[in-house]
Formats: C-alpha cells, structure tokens, sequence
C-alpha cells in the first residue's frame, strides 16, 4: 500500500509542531484507515480540467478504429488553423485548474516526434514533418498558469491491432496475434510512456482510459518509468499498484453517485464500455477520489461526432453532482478538423464558467471549525439560503460519516438536510430558507470533525 501514512503527512514533524500547523483535530480521535498524497490534495483542490480530444480520425469522420483497416493516412493530418492559445482560453473560460490533451489515442497516431513505429506526426505534413503537437500543448498550458496533463492509451491502438485490455488482437503493423507480437507491442507501450514522460517536464495528470494490463498478463512494465520520471503525477485507472490514483464514476454523464468516498476497496481498471456506480467505501484501503469525465454533447468527444449539446442547467447540474459530490469535472473540448474551436462551444463554455463564478461570488456566511456541531450566523437582510458548501481538512482524510444541516428561526431548529460524505467538498441543495443561523451536526464521524468550509449561498 503506498498511501500516505500520518507519520510521512507530518514529513518527522514533532506533533506539538503538527498541531500548530493544522489545528488540534491533528491531535483528537482516531485517523480514518488511510489518508491521501500530496498529490492527491492538490488535485483535488482544482476542482475543474478541460479534455482535449483531437487525433487523426477528426480527418476521416466514418472511420472507425475497431476496425484495424484503412487507417487515416498520415498526410490527411495537417489542420490549417491549429491555435493553441484558443484551446487554453477555452479552459480558462470554464474555470479550469488543469488540462489533458490525447497524445496518442485509440487509432495509434503519435502527435509527437517518434520512432517508435511510423504512424504519427514525423510522417504528416504539419509543420513539415516536424510538429509536436505535445510540446506545444505542454508549453502552452504552463504559460497560462494550467497544469498539463497527457492521456496515452496502452490499451488501444489500431495501427498495431491492439485492443482493450491491451492486447493484439488483429493483424496490424507488428504482424498477426502471437506471444511475440505481444511482447513487442508492451515494448512500444513502455517506449511511449519513456517518451512522454521524460520529455515534456512535471505532469499534472496522466490518463491510463481503460486501465493497464499488468506485465505478468502481457503488458507493459510502466509503474518504473513513472517512479523515475513522474513520481507526483496523478494517475487516472493507473497501473493498481502505483500511487496517486484517482478513478473513474462509471459514466461518462459528468456526474458522480452520493456518496462518492475518495477511498475504495480497489483501484478500478474496467475498459470503460460498462457502467457501474462506483460510490467507493468510506473504509477502504485504497485513497482513490473520482474523477467525472464528460463531453460537450453527450457521447461525443471528437468535433466529427454529431450530436445535441448539454443544456445550461445540465451544465450546472453536473457541476452539482461532481465538484459538489467530491470528485473533480474533466470537461472535454473537441477542436475541429481545422485546429480551431467551434465559436458555438466557446460560447458554451464561457456562459457555463460565468454561472458557476456568479453562482458561488457572494456568500451569506462562511466559518470553519472542528468538532460534531459548527454554527453559521447570517446576517439579518442575508435572504433565504437555498445551498451550503462543506469541505473538510482532506489532510486527516475523511472523518464525516454523517450529517444534518438545520436551520434556526422562529425560535426552533429545523433539519433541512441530511448527508454523509462531505471530502474535498460537498454541495448540499435543499428548498429555500430564511433562517438567523444555520448548524451543521455531523452524527457518526472516525475521530474529530475538521470543517475548512461551512458556507450558506442564494439560489437564485
């Protein structure tokens, strides 16, 4: 197990220092069964990234990859007005803290300088054979305060006939299906993630989609590559026994279940074709927090698949049930054949990051504090209070079990609201009330209650 234990937290602290850094709930109760990494804590405050799906299929709408046949030719790939700072201000526009950018997806297409096989951006005719479409997106991301990330599927690639859980399957550019095409397909896999890895400076978030085929299975041996090379990036359906992983929810609807424990029994690696609820367990062995991946319209990640999009309020609802059920969103953005992005989906994207800033800009009152009972005065013309924010101190892992929120006027409390997981933050919607002061009373908790956030909003 490679979570963060309370003794490598405290980095040799003395506990008296502890305490005085991070409060007394340091020093109070017992600690929950495992606690997350330093990586993990800053991830999760984010909040918000922004996918972004553009590959060689964009080229060749029809095409599909399970196929294994008449790929996109790599003199197809050659978008004319490619605008890399377009592709940032669409992920500032939503509020985005970091960004993932498809380096090499399901068709097997490099969009880096490679010689690992001769399908990528050294055989197109983009920037004269020598484009690097990762070193751009990298570069950009750091030039706008964002932290990039890359997705490099080991599972899939059509060029080489490999198919989930990563395994040849078809006849490709390695030959047909054998032990030996095998053992030369994981070594591809391990010359990307070297590639990728060592090339491209710190990674926020490296994206495994559908997981990892163990070495003992036939894969790729991936989990020293990242040790030596990514040793703090987090890592979406990672190999299972590396640290820093965070899970899918089991859709990709941009919503999570309630409860969503950042902790699970198991580090989840299914291939990403079936759906389960993926709530966790509030006393698993396993710091592994969900992460809600979505496009803009509903299953369609590349700008060539057709499809409707997301209505505002659908937008804001997946805010509700990701962000606000303790998981991060990773909204997808799908440049176009030419490079550029959709005017329609930039507009979508600033009104959806201008309703969550107006939505959360003014208060009603805000406190924090240890303990089973936190009390929020409000001011007199404060109006009704439709919302409370909650956040824990995640540093001493998930205390909360459960929760009530009730509301003091009249004389008398009233409960107008009951929970369990609270984590990295919990939205908590209920029916509009006016009230003096609102009380949060947690009633089954592992060890003190430590509250960063308790705060009452206006919805509107």
């Amino acid at each position: 197990m490679t979570d963060v234990t309370r003794r490598e937290f405290i980095g040799g602290m003395s506990m008296a220092a502890a305490c005085a850094a991070f409060g007394t709930a340091a020093a109070e109760g017992p600690q929950p069964a495992v606690l997350p990494s330093k990586s993990h804590l800053e991830w999760a405050d984010q909040e918000i990234g922004m996918f972004f799906h553009f590959d060689i299929p964009v080229f060749k709408p029809r095409w599909r990859w399970r196929t294994f046949r008449n790929l996109p030719g790599p003199e197809l790939y050659n978008p004319a007005k490619l605008d890399i700072e377009q592709w940032m201000a669409a992920a500032e526009a939503i509020g985005a803290k970091y960004v993932v950018f498809v380096a090499k997806h399901c068709s097997g297409f490099l969009q880096w300088q490679s010689d690992l096989y001769p399908y990528g951006l050294k055989q197109a005719p983009w920037r004269g054979g020598k484009g690097d479409l990762v070193r751009e997106f990298t570069d950009a991301a750091r030039r706008h305060g964002l932290k990039p990330g890359l997705y490099a599927s080991t599972t899939a690639n059509s060029f080489l006939g490999a198919d989930n859980p990563g395994r040849v399957k078809a006849k490709g550019w390695l030959g047909a299906p054998s032990p030996e095409t095998q053992k030369r397909y994981a070594k591809i896999c391990e010359g990307m993630a070297e590639e990728l890895w060592s090339r491209y400076g710190e990674l926020f978030e490296i994206w495994f989609d559908g997981g990892a085929l163990a070495p003992s299975a036939g894969g790729p041996d991936l989990i020293p590559i990242l040790e030596k090379h990514q040793p703090d990036a987090i890592l979406f359906g990672g190999p299972k026994d590396a640290k820093n992983l965070i899970r899918w929810v089991g859709n990709e609807r941009g919503v999570a279940p309630y409860p969503c424990w950042s902790t699970n029994g198991r580090p989840t690696q299914d291939d990403g074709t079936k759906e389960f609820r993926y709530p966790g367990h509030p006393d698993g062995k396993v710091w592994c927090p969900g992460e809600c991946d979505v496009p803009l319209k509903p299953g369609c990640w590349f700008s060539t698949d057709r499809g409707r999009y997301w209505t505002p309020d659908e937008l804001m609802t997946m805010y509700l049930h990701s962000v606000g059920r303790n998981c991060n969103l990773l909204l997808n953005c799908a440049p176009m054949p030419d490079g550029s992005v959709a005017e329609e989906d930039m507009k979508r994207y600033a009104a959806f990051g201008k309703a969550i800033r107006v939505r959360y800009a003014h208060p009603l009152g805000r406190t924090e504090g240890d303990g089973a009972t936190i009390e929020l005065p409000l001011a007199k013309d404060a109006g009704p209070a439709g919302q409370v924010v909650l956040a824990e101190r995640l540093q001493y892992g998930e205390r909360v079990r459960e929760f009530g929120i009730e509301a003091f006027d009249g004389g008398k409390w009233t409960k107008v609201y009951s929970g369990s997981c609270i984590g990295h933050k919990h939205i908590a919607c209920f029916p509009p009330v006016r009230a003096a002061r609102l009380r949060l009373s947690v009633g089954k908790a592992a060890g003190r209650p430590a509250i960063r956030e308790f705060s009452a909003w206006r919805v509107s």
